[in-house]
């Protein structure tokens, strides 16, 4: 059944509650594991998502022996092992930080930083993020206030592309044409050699803010206080800090994530619904030369410097032949879901193979689709969508969330109706 339904917002995710709360941030990490109905679940932060390639093979024996085989990427280029038994928390740090995947345990769950995967590769960035990153990294695993912060809170470094920029990150970097830096929360301008620190102090002032207004806030957007003051109480603490800085408005300008194929430099790859198996994991650390990019799309992206292009086309076929998107035509770009059943209890139905099945609409829509078990729309993107969500008593309901637009909502039974469904509030 195809139900027309009215105009309704729904309800707001958890990234962007009210900050009015009984508990503390609960997002797992790699040393607190979350139990879900699959297993424990282990969310391992990778600042960037870059992997060298050593990192990606201990991760994928990690998977194989601990877990379920298989690593799911995160919405933020982050990696999750499911299935865990619940007493393997102790071998798994263990494994990590032998691998350098766990630099600061006080820090693990805070190192949320997202970075233009292609900066360096194409030529189209306005600089490498590469130096903001490392210095970032290290300068937030240094911090004590840092230890703060929630595992929600999210750091972006853009090189001016405007791709991670348009992700609504709490802190962001964006790479300026004249080789220095755009901050926000601040909306000012720094040296190129101040940014990391500069972005430091943005999350330090976050925290603040939070602590002295008496709330719980996860997310800056969180704060009960308007943009303007919390711009002027960054630049504030920038001048205390002797960090340079001008007033500057926000670099226009938004860009996509990498396209599948040969870019630049470098492969592209997009991962179905995140989700890798073992397999598909070793033949991307076998074509990688030194590292991968994971990417906040759920894609990744292996630098090629030195190949041949008769060699980058040959990787780029194995990389197909083994299930991963190269095709930029391909719907698979167009759907995202959360892990629905039987992995967490609170899902109203298999929506990852429901997407599968409704495959081919979301190849003829002008928006994403993003399909989630229940209400709390876990990982569901930032920006203009389709959020397609399952109801408790069976089918599901689409809602078109577009700018400059009225969201307009309908239910369907089941995933053979999505495509008439979209039609109805895409039309």
């Amino acid at each position: 059944m195809l139900t027309a339904m009215p105009s309704a917002a729904l309800p707001p995710s958890p990234q962007a509650t009210p900050a009015s709360r009984d508990r503390g941030d609960a997002c797992p990490g790699s040393l607190r594991l979350h139990a879900a109905d699959d297993g424990a679940l282990a969310r391992i932060r990778v600042p960037g998502g870059v992997l060298t390639t050593r990192q990606a093979r201990v991760l994928g024996q990690a998977a194989r022996e601990l877990g379920d085989g298989s690593l799911h990427l995160t919405s933020r280029g982050n990696v999750q092992l499911r299935g865990l038994p619940d007493e393997c928390g102790a071998e798994l740090a263990e494994v990590l930080d032998a691998a350098g995947l766990l630099p600061s345990r006080e820090h693990e769950r805070v190192r949320n930083v997202v970075a233009s995967p292609l900066s360096g590769l194409d030529g189209d960035g306005r600089q490498d993020v590469r130096p903001w990153l490392t210095a970032l990294d290290a300068d937030l695993c240094a911090s004590r206030a840092a230890r703060g912060l929630s595992g929600r809170f999210l750091f972006a470094l853009d090189d001016g592309r405007g791709d991670v920029a348009g992700l609504g990150a709490d802190v962001t970097l964006r790479a300026t044409a004249d080789g220095g830096a755009w901050l926000a929360p601040g909306a000012v301008r720094v040296a190129a050699g101040d940014a990391s620190r500069a972005a430091l102090v943005a999350a330090e002032v976050f925290l603040e803010a939070a602590r002295s207004h008496g709330t719980k806030a996860w997310r800056v957007s969180e704060l009960a206080l308007p943009e303007s003051e919390i711009d002027r109480l960054v630049r504030s603490r920038l001048v205390a800090e002797q960090i340079g800085h001008e007033e500057q408005p926000e670099p226009v300008g938004v860009a996509d994530g990498p396209p599948p194929g040969v870019v630049g430099a470098a492969l592209s790859v997009h991962v179905p619904l995140g989700r890798l198996s073992a397999h598909q994991w070793e033949e991307l650390a076998h074509v990688s030369g030194t590292e991968l990019r994971l990417t906040p799309w759920r894609g990744v992206v292996v630098p090629t410097s030195g190949t041949t292009a008769a060699q980058d086309a040959e990787s780029l076929a194995r990389l197909g032949a083994a299930g991963l998107v190269t095709d930029p035509a391909s719907p698979w770009l167009r759907v995202g879901a959360c892990i629905g059943r039987p992995g967490c209890a609170k899902a109203h139905a298999d929506v990852r193979a429901a997407a599968a099945q409704a495959l081919d609409a979301a190849g003829s829509q002008s928006l994403p689709l993003y399909w989630s078990g229940c209400e709390r729309r876990c990982g569901h993107p930032h920006g203009n969508h389709v959020d397609v969500v399952a109801m408790p008593g069976g089918g599901y309901r689409l809602s078109a969330t577009a700018a400059g637009q009225n969201e307009r909502t309908v239910s369907a039974g089941d995933p053979s109706q999505i495509h008439a469904a979209l039609a109805a509030i895409t039309s």
